[in-house]
């Protein structure tokens, strides 16, 4: 059961289930052993999880592994006057440019391609957009991301033609960071987040009924954090991946060209809102469109949109199904969430996800016009940066930090992606 012979695959196979829950049944054991218990949690881990347990569902019949590009993320020029997104997404968004920023990626690293791909591609229908293979530093990239029913994907993942797509497209893809050789380590090889101090939650994807989903994937062996009833927040669910990240299943507005399941959330939880918000929304182009206050917390919800689109109030009741239709539009939110108080202790620092031994989720990334007048900008503001755009073994490309010290990858858009 080979990785290629996994990637040319485009129905989830009885052997690769098998594997994947043989897998998901180790990670929980290990889980049940390292994880604090939810009661136990510290602040750092917001009280909206802690009481969270497991379930799981049927794989998709049916997956989209050819294609032109999507039509709602569809990348119609490279000038920034005429990127837009395409009318199909009218229901929810605007048809004007997009901003100079884009998101486009969030990253996590895993230890073994055959089972994370089994689990994103087969189980959570994303489909392979490109691969990328790093022989001189000993690692894989797949990225992974959702697309409308009806649109074919027909580029090979790692060919120019799929390099130019995946630095050119409107939507956000998963990037999943593969280590040669930690799939032969005995044990998690990452991890996951969600233990003291941990500024990583998890990542989501939202479907039409969260009830019938978690049925579902529990009928395919995929291990639960929480089901839809358990905790508190009802009608949510939290499964885990084969590294034990945690996946958030949420809902979203009924849509008749939405897959099953689309990709949702990333999470990060932040220090003091009132840097992390505005250095979204003024340095990267993102949009506020939602936000949730309760007792010792709060959630904030941003994206990138195009111009025109019309956002409610972000505190308003119609905060909330304006986001479903996003969801429902493939167009995922970037959710930070805050624990009161932590702004007010001068030490307190979250695990970013990139040091040992707490190294698993490692950034978000963004396309832009110029990453040079990009970082530039930053710099100016006085951002500090991982990597600017000169330094390291891959020029032309940049890592800016934000106020929790997250990893910010700055990527050229339009790009031949040959690095």
């Amino acid at each position: 059961f080979s990785t290629t012979t996994l990637l040319s695959k485009t129905m989830l196979t009885a052997s690769a289930l098998r594997s994947y829950r043989l897998s998901t049944r180790s990670n929980t054991l290990h889980q049940a052993r390292t994880l604090k218990a939810s009661s136990a949690l510290t602040a750092s881990v917001p009280s909206s999880c802690r009481t969270l347990h497991l379930s799981s569902t049927s794989a998709p019949s049916q997956l989209h592994l050819s294609s032109t590009v999507p039509r709602a993320l569809s990348f119609t020029a490279r000038s920034s006057s005429q990127r837009t997104m395409s009318a199909s997404a009218t229901a929810v968004l605007g048809t004007g440019p997009m901003p100079n920023w884009t998101w486009q990626q969030s990253m996590i690293r895993i230890k073994d391609p055959e089972k994370s791909l089994v689990f994103y591609r087969d189980v959570m229908g994303l489909t392979l957009v490109d691969k990328y293979d790093f022989p001189q530093w000993s690692f894989t990239l797949y990225f992974m991301q959702s697309i409308p029913k009806g649109q074919e994907y027909t580029l090979e993942p790692g060919s120019d033609a799929a390099h130019k797509y995946v630095w050119s497209t409107n939507g956000v893809t998963i990037e999943l960071t593969h280590n040669w050789g930690t799939e032969t380590k005995e044990g998690p090889a990452y991890h996951p987040g969600n233990q003291e101090k941990d500024g990583f939650g998890h990542l989501a994807f939202a479907c039409e009924d969260v009830y019938k989903c978690s049925e579902e994937l529990e009928a395919a062996g995929v291990p639960f954090k929480k089901r839809p009833d358990e905790g508190r927040m009802k009608g949510l669910a939290f499964v885990y991946d084969p590294d034990g990240y945690w996946i958030e299943i949420v809902e979203r507005t009924p849509k008749a060209d939405a897959p099953k399941y689309t990709f949702a959330q990333t999470m990060l939880r932040v220090k003091d809102p009132k840097k992390s918000v505005p250095f979204y929304t003024a340095h990267l182009g993102m949009t506020l469109v939602r936000e949730s206050h309760f007792a010792d917390f709060s959630l904030y919800f941003l994206a990138t949109l195009p111009q025109g689109t019309d956002v409610p109030d972000p505190a308003g009741d119609e905060a909330k199904p304006f986001v479903r239709g996003l969801y429902a539009e493939c167009v995922p939110v970037l959710e930070l969430t805050h624990n009161h108080g932590l702004e007010n202790d001068a030490d307190f620092v979250h695990n970013n996800g990139n040091v040992e031994p707490t190294r698993g989720f490692g950034h978000i990334g963004f396309l832009v016009d110029d990453v040079y007048k990009a970082s530039d900008a930053l710099m100016a503001a006085g951002v500090d940066f991982q990597k600017k755009p000169d330094e390291g073994g891959i020029k032309g490309l940049a890592f800016a930090k934000d106020p929790d010290g997250y990893w910010i990858e700055i990527v050229k858009r339009g790009q031949d992606g040959k690095f």
